[in-house]
């Protein structure tokens, strides 16, 4: 029965067209985003698993966390772990900060960042995501109105 309630699902869209210049699609204004708490361990515990590995630190951007974020609110308002409406988050991010290359994980139900980022890193898809050649990453917890945890984590590469 608990493992019903927690669920795992990742989605990924490699590379856009040869012809995109990242110099004209880097955003001219910077979104500041306050994390939470679990929002900065969950940032944490998979740079440190990437160390781990021998991979990279990605660098947290809040123009990512926000749509991370919208995403959220879109799960809490369907009631539905979903990567609906992918392909618009990763245009608008392309066309915000230039990214080439974009994925992200979504979850709920857990408890704790610890716990989440155990489960993705569990999953074959989850694990993928977390280890691919990523510069950037953003993250985004809102609970719904029972207070269950919803998490988007969207990787990007620029």
């Amino acid at each position: 029965m608990v493992f019903s309630s927690l669920v795992l699902i990742s989605c990924a869209k490699d590379s856009v067209d040869e012809e995109i210049n990242s110099i004209d699609h880097i955003a001219k204004t910077s979104v500041n985003y306050t994390y939470t708490d679990i929002e900065k361990e969950i940032l944490s515990a998979i740079n440190d698993y990437r160390k781990e590995q021998d991979l990279k630190e990605l660098s947290p951007l809040g123009e990512i966390s926000l749509e991370a974020e919208d995403h959220n609110y879109y799960m809490v308002e369907t009631g539905k772990v979903s990567h609906d409406n992918f392909g618009e988050r990763y245009t608008t991010l392309v066309n915000s900060i230039a990214a080439r290359a974009v994925s992200e994980n979504v979850a709920y139900g857990y408890h704790t960042a610890d716990a989440v980022v155990k489960a993705w890193i569990k999953s074959d898809g989850h694990r993928e995501n977390i280890e691919s050649n990523f510069t950037h990453f953003g993250v985004s917890v809102v609970k719904d109105k029972e207070g269950r945890n919803y998490f988007t984590n969207i990787f990007v590469r620029r």
